[in-house]
């Protein structure tokens, strides 16, 4: 079978495309006919050598497909299954993918193969952040950094239906139309306005309760300025680059701030979590509560273009690899 490999760190252009034979089926693992597989960041830090991974490595973490084949031991998923999974190396950019059981679930009925694997990651992420990280309610008023992008247009969607009030950013005013169709109420255009000033008009002075951050060093500082007394910074990605070390006396003069960094291996410490936590997500696709934006799709030939993509910060919604 052909998978994308990473032999060595470095730029996209490093991806390589090669015969890559799957490890043996053990026990407690399917083989997957991967239909598609999600491109996200974790990838390309990986790729750089910023997470540690031996090399050489199979590209990307996140995908949907058919059971080809289950081991002894797995009883609640069986060939012919559509499966998706996330978070499992290796699993990604390649024409088949061997990996635990415990870690793939199971996809409903009214949605295809390529929405799972382009919500698993992102979906499961707006879900523990919105449900469990900072449970927003109605009367919360949250801003959405990169409003636009995979993660940013999830999250509008989920706050906006528990009733957040959500102030999205972006970057061009296309880029707004798509967070406003989602759920933002408004929308700050960071490279024509300036975003502390606008969120405090927009609020009053007040700032709001929570700022979700996926974009990292480019946005924290500012992000602090958001907050009202008492108010949550939740920094969960990095795009732009790691948040230079911080002195925690500062948390205490922007009004006693909280600050967490969670990621998504520590709200799926149980298959039962990820069961529910996907669950919920699917539910909501194949109810039509959720719309899942795929941006792109690019065969496994250009997966190199994919993650340059990703990273040139032009893209929205979802990119996905087509083996």
């Amino acid at each position: 079978m052909r998978a994308v490999v990473v032999p060595e760190h470095g730029g996209a252009e490093v991806l390589t495309v090669r015969e890559h034979d799957p490890a043996p089926l053990g026990p407690d693992q399917v083989r997957v006919r991967v239909a598609a597989a999600g491109v996200n960041f974790i990838d390309i830090y990986q790729r750089r050598g910023l997470y540690s991974m031996e090399l050489p490595f199979v590209a990307g973490s996140e995908g949907a497909g058919e059971v080809l084949e289950a081991g002894a031991e797995v009883s609640d998923l069986a060939v012919g299954d559509t499966v998706a999974w996330a978070m499992v190396p290796g699993s990604g950019y390649t024409e088949e993918a061997v990996l635990p059981a415990a870690k793939a679930v199971p996809v409903p009925d009214g949605v295809d193969a390529e929405t799972a694997a382009a919500v698993m990651l992102q979906g499961m992420t707006a879900q523990y952040l919105v449900t469990t990280t900072f449970p927003a309610r109605e009367g919360h008023t949250a801003v959405v950094h990169a409003a636009a992008g995979g993660v940013g247009l999830l999250l509008c969607q989920l706050l906006s239906d528990r009733g957040v009030r959500v102030i999205g950013t972006t970057s061009t005013p296309e880029k707004a139309e798509l967070a406003r169709g989602a759920g933002a109420h408004e929308i700050v255009l960071y490279r024509e306005q300036d975003l502390v000033t606008e969120v405090r008009r927009l609020t009053g002075e007040e700032g709001v309760d929570v700022v979700y951050d996926g974009v990292g060093k480019d946005t924290f500082d500012a992000g602090l300025e958001l907050l009202r007394p008492r108010g949550m910074m939740v920094l969960f990605g990095a795009s732009s680059g790691p948040v230079p070390p911080l002195d925690p006396q500062s948390l205490n003069a922007h009004g006693s701030l909280y600050l967490t960094r969670p990621s998504l291996a520590h709200y799926l410490l149980t298959r039962e979590e990820l069961l529910q936590r996907s669950g919920a997500v699917m539910s909501a696709v194949a109810e039509g509560r959720l719309t899942v934006r795929v941006g792109g799709r690019y065969p496994l030939a250009e997966a190199s273009r994919a993650q340059a993509d990703l990273e040139s910060g032009a893209t929205t919604g979802k990119l996905l690899v087509l083996p």
